[in-house]
Parts: C-alpha cells; sequence; structure tokens
C-alpha cells in the first residue's frame, strides 16, 4: 500500500526561524502573564464530549467553536472529544475543585483544535493564550486583563493597535429600547457592519424587524457613549468606568458599539485589540454566566485570548523578531573528548548555551558559520597540555588562547 507522506490537512509544521519566532513570542506572553500574577494551569486535550455538547455549555450551541469541535472515540467506546478553547474546561475545573481560591488569576498557554473547513489563512490546530480572572466582579479586573495585554503586544513591538469596549448590557438595553424582539439575531448582523457594510446589514435585518426599528436603532448605534450615561442605559455608566479605569494604565480604549463577538456567553464588558483599523488581534470579554455552571451558581469571569498564529499572520512586525544564534559556542573536540566533555559541562552549567563536536574541523566550521554560532574552541592536545584553549571569533577571524576562566568571562558577556 502506498503512503502518502503529506501532514493532514489543516495541520502545519512550524520549522526554524518561524518556530524560534513562535517561542519568543510564547516566552514574552508568559513572561508578563506572570509580571501580572496570572499562575499557569494545564488541562487535558482530550475531554468527555458529553461536557463540550450544546446542552452543557451556556452558549447553547450557538457558539460555531462548539460544532466544530473534533469527535472520538476510545477502545471502551467513550464519545471524547479534542478540546476546541480552553474556557469551557474552567467550569469542570471549578467544579472538582470548588475551594479554589478566588480570585483565581490563571494562564494558559496550549494547542487547541477546531474542525472547521479549510481556507486561506485557517488552520485546525494552533495555539491559544488566554489569560482569566475568575471569581472577581469588580471592574478592575478587566482593566487589568486589558493592561496585561496591551503590554504584551508593546513587549513584542507590535504597532499602531487600539484597544475597542463594548458592553453586552448595553447592546440588550439598546436594541430592546427600540422594542425589537430578535436580540440575539440582530446582534449577529450587526457584528457584520465592517464586513459587508450598512447596506447589505440593513437588508438583513429586515428579516427581524421593521424599516422603522432599523433606522431608529442605526441612529442610536451612532450616539456617544455619554448619551446611554445621561439616558441611564444599562451598562453604559459600567462601560465608561472600565474605560476611566483604563486611563490609569495609559490606555486610550474607545467605545465602537457594533462590536458583538461571544454572543452567546458574554455577559458584559466585550474587548477587542484592533490593528490597522480593522482587524481583530486579541478579543475577549466578561463571561459571568458560564465557569459556575457545573456548581449551580454564578461566579463572575473576565478573560481575554489570543492565538500564536493569528498574531503571526496579522501582525508583520513579528516577522522581524531577532533570532538569536542556536549557541553560544561550539567546541571542536580533536581527539580529546573528555576534556572536550568537561568544558562543554562547564561553560552549560554558566548558562552558556554550547555544542560538542567531534568531527571534521572544516565541516564544523562550515556548520558553525551555518548557524551564525558567534565562537569556535579548538581543543586539541596542545590545549590540554597548555591548560588553554583557542576561541576563535567567527565574525572578525581572530583567535585568542584563553584559560577556561577568561574564556568563560569572555563568552558570558
Amino acid at each position: 500500500m502506498k503512503i502518502e507522506i503529506d501532514k493532514v490537512k489543516g495541520f502545519q509544521d512550524y520549522l526554524p526561524p518561524e518556530s524560534q519566532k513562535r517561542a519568543k513570542v510564547t516566552a514574552v506572553a508568559k513572561q508578563i502573564f506572570e509580571l501580572y500574577g496570572f499562575v499557569p494551569i494545564e488541562t487535558p486535550i482530550i475531554e468527555y464530549d458529553e461536557l463540550m455538547r450544546p446542552e452543557s455549555l451556556p452558549s447553547e450551541g450557538e457558539d460555531d467553536a462548539v460544532a466544530e469541535r473534533f469527535k472520538l472515540q476510545d477502545r471502551g467506546g467513550r464519545n471524547l472529544g479534542l478540546r476546541y478553547e480552553f474556557t469551557f474546561q474552567l467550569s469542570r475545573i471549578l467544579k472538582q475543585n470548588p475551594n479554589l481560591k478566588m480570585p483565581f488569576r490563571r494562564y494558559q498557554i496550549g494547542p487547541v483544535f477546531r474542525d472547521e473547513p479549510i481556507r486561506q489563512g485557517r488552520v485546525r490546530q494552533f495555539t491559544q493564550c488566554d489569560i482569566d480572572i475568575i471569581g472577581s466582579s469588580e471592574l478592575s479586573a478587566d482593566a487589568e486583563c486589558l493592561a496585561c495585554i496591551s503590554d504584551v503586544l508593546i513587549a513584542l513591538e507590535i504597532k499602531d493597535f487600539q484597544i475597542q469596549l463594548n458592553n453586552r448590557k448595553l447592546l440588550n438595553a439598546i436594541i430592546e429600547s427600540v422594542q425589537i424582539q430578535n436580540a440575539k439575531q440582530v446582534m449577529r448582523e450587526l457584528d457584520k457592519m465592517q464586513k459587508i457594510g450598512e447596506d447589505e446589514v440593513k437588508l438583513n435585518l429586515r428579516k427581524y424587524t421593521t424599516p422603522n426599528q432599523i433606522i431608529t436603532l442605526l441612529k442610536l448605534l451612532d450616539k456617544p457613549l455619554s448619551f446611554f450615561i445621561e439616558n441611564a442605559f444599562d451598562g453604559a455608566k459600567e462601560l465608561q468606568e472600565l474605560i476611566n479605569l483604563c486611563s490609569l494604565y495609559g490606555l486610550k480604549p474607545i467605545f465602537n458599539p457594533y462590536m458583538i463577538r461571544g454572543f452567546a456567553y458574554y455577559t458584559g464588558g466585550i474587548f477587542e485589540f484592533i490593528k490597522e483599523g480593522k482587524t481583530s488581534i486579541v478579543g475577549g470579554g466578561r463571561y459571568d454566566n458560564t465557569v459556575g455552571k457545573f456548581l449551580n451558581r454564578e461566579i463572575p469571569a473576565v478573560g481575554i485570548s489570543f492565538s500564536i498564529e493569528a498574531l503571526m499572520a496579522l501582525c508583520p512586525e513579528l516577522s522581524e523578531i531577532e533570532i538569536k544564534p542556536q549557541a553560544r559556542v561550539l567546541i571542536i573536540s580533536i581527539n580529546e573528548d573528555k576534556a572536550s566533555i568537561s568544558l562543554a559541562k562547564s561553560l552549560r552549567k554558566k548558562n552558556i548555551s554550547t555544542i560538542l563536536t567531534f568531527g571534521q574541523i572544516s565541516k564544523q566550521l562550515e556548520y558553525a558559520n551555518a548557524q551564525k554560532i558567534p565562537y569556535v574552541v579548538f581543543l586539541g592536545e596542545i590545549e590540554v597540555n597548555n591548560n588553554k584553549f583557542k576561541l576563535k571569533d567567527m565574525t572578525s577571524g581572530e583567535e585568542k588562547q584563553l584559560t577556561e576562566k577568561q574564556l568563560i568571562s569572555k563568552l558570558a558577556k
């Protein structure tokens, strides 16, 4: 039988330098997350499918990601599935760990899977980066999440991003004020405003409401946030308070009444980080009806997430990430393996990345050049007898005889 040697469609290999750039993004995110006091958790890639079915989730099947989950069975015939996100797993974790200290600030970085149609720029396995604060209803938790993600993007030198905010309570209040019944369907159509334009949205809205109601609704949505505060619309004051809190972090979010996202589960603030005025690179919000489901109580929660793949694809700046050489120094053993291994161990103990080789000198020098390794140490009988090592600077070609102490001092810089 002929075997097709290829990747499964929708899945991707990442080789250097792309893999190194992805690792850098992950490392920066982890560093900033921990700087804000978020702690890492890990969860299984596979869960019981029952936990992911529409009837087990607050979204009631309206979230496309739920429908796009991968399904499988184990040998025992149990229905299982690959996780399509991290948030639904928090419901199980809180059920099994009811005494978890609140507020619980967690982050998670790892692969999630979605069996969605393949098209340009879409992959079925992607690396998601989440932060969440569970157990706090304070708007300061929302602001902390926004500030944390902002710092991640700044640390990655991602430029010209904008934070846009909305509030699900406010959206519901606006729609109810026009006496429109099909609120969720209307929100779905409004969310398409930037993609398909106002005329198409108006046409689609006629399925759910009258022309007069559509005109009134769109006029309302063009009002500034101050209008909704003055007229006591639910959620408006909350949104202004969040904007005020963000200003204390040096953030300048703007109100976008057409930004909907997460139709089925967001309950309060909704967030997006927008690149170049239209492309969403990060999203999140408050979801107070989700994680306490299996405990039969409401547990407030807020979170933000992004995928490494989306960030890499949508932010050209990340293509310029400087990749360090795979090693600081390459040791070439010239029939002195014991001494070479001993030196490599000493350098690694000093946190100096080291590659140890035993092959032909010319080939090893060629390898060092190809990998942009800045230094090479030659270690033969003469070096062992003199207790000195010949260090070659691969950029300048300069060679020096150094003691081990001098060598470590030089390479540690």
